[in-house]
């Protein structure tokens, strides 16, 4: 396993990252674990926030028999206008738009947010961009296209607290972390957590424009806190959001993945691909490797008929699931500390995983 804490190292010295955890289990054990970032460093998971967390809750809810995948959403919540079903979020084919800056309003609208130490009320700023994100319509018809989409996950994140009858955080700690032994937890901003151990991803709030985003919004900035969520929108929900604010360790991430393996963790739509909407890669809340440049490497998840599941984070996190080899890889780093421009983590990641690969001889 040298070859791949050189080529940790060798992601540092080219800025892929400044900081980095990985976490290999192969048979069941943690065959692997190294990278310069402590052992107990938390990173922000971003999107694999949407697997670990949302995901993760909405199987454990359907097998539970608490909520019906198949259900329109508006059963759970009244007031969304997307006529769409919790499957069809799940699965980025409800038709509703990618991305929406909700946090632009609410930097122009409540600066005081920002201050040092922050002002206004939280709670009361979380509820009306809940009530913005129920009042986004859909784009285009269901089943139209398979458009990944941070908007579905913040409406299936509030469809799973209204089922469960508590905040999101609440829910993911008694159900996926307490049970796992999982050190993951969100991080509200109003109850001001330490910082100590998370690793940085940023110094501005908001954060400058991610590529393709440029020109979309416009609104003050601030110098941001360490410790604090990377997404913007998960930002002005108090850091508690089905899209993004989880944060955890690279042991975390891989346990959840082998709990994923051994079967806790079960779809209710299996983990096949989506059938229904044209050229889709997309699973029940996860994603499978693309066809063309898999991020998880051209072999990876090729070996037997059940394939891969994975998902992506942005601030440069991954975590891959070979179902066949019995294989669960976990990434964290923090490749957005140098610029959301930095996109070199689109080579190092699969360069990783055909590491991992050779290094098992699998």
């Amino acid at each position: 396993m040298k070859a791949l804490d050189a080529l940790l190292e060798q992601g540092l010295s080219e800025t892929v990252y400044s900081h980095a955890r990985a976490v290999v289990r192969f048979g069941g054990q943690v065959v692997y674990e190294g990278g310069n970032a402590p052992a107990n460093a938390r990173f922000d998971l971003a999107s694999v926030t949407k697997v670990m967390s949302t995901t993760a809750l909405l199987c454990r809810l359907a097998a539970a028999g608490r909520v019906d995948v198949q259900a329109p959403l508006r059963t759970v919540l009244p007031d969304a206008v997307v006529a769409a079903s919790l499957a069809d979020l799940a699965f980025h084919r409800s038709g509703l738009p990618a991305f929406v800056p909700y946090f632009a309003e609410v930097a122009r609208k409540h600066p005081e947010l920002f201050d040092d130490p922050p002002g206004g009320d939280r709670a009361a700023v979380r509820a009306g961009v809940v009530r913005r994100i129920l009042a986004t319509p859909a784009e285009r018809p269901v089943g139209a296209s398979a458009v990944y989409s941070d908007v579905g996950f913040l409406l299936l994140g509030e469809a799973i607290a209204k089922v469960a009858g508590r905040p999101l955080d609440q829910v993911f700690t008694e159900e996926v972390a307490r049970p796992l032994g999982l050190e993951a937890r969100f991080r509200r901003l109003s109850e001001r957590p330490p910082g100590d151990d998370v690793i940085s991803t940023g110094a501005l709030r908001p954060r400058p424009p991610a590529p393709g985003q440029e020109g979309q919004w416009e609104c003050p900035q601030w110098r941001g806190c360490d410790g604090e969520v990377d997404d913007d929108n998960a930002w002005v929900l108090d850091g508690v959001a089905g899209h993004a604010g989880l944060f955890a360790t690279a042991a975390d991430v891989g346990r959840f993945g082998q709990a994923v393996l051994d079967g806790w963790l079960v779809s209710p739509e299996g983990w096949a691909r989506d059938r229904v909407t044209p050229a889709s890669t997309r699973t029940f809340g996860f994603d499978t490797p693309s066809d063309d440049a898999p991020s998880c490497g051209p072999r990876f998840g090729r070996k037997g008929p059940r394939a891969a599941i994975g998902h992506l984070g942005f601030t440069g996190t991954s975590l891959w699931i070979d179902l066949d080899r019995a294989l669960v890889v976990a990434l964290l780093t923090n490749r957005v500390i140098f610029g959301r421009e930095n996109v070199q983590i689109r080579q190092f990641r699969p360069r990783f995983h055909e590491a991992v690969l050779d290094a098992l001889g699998v």
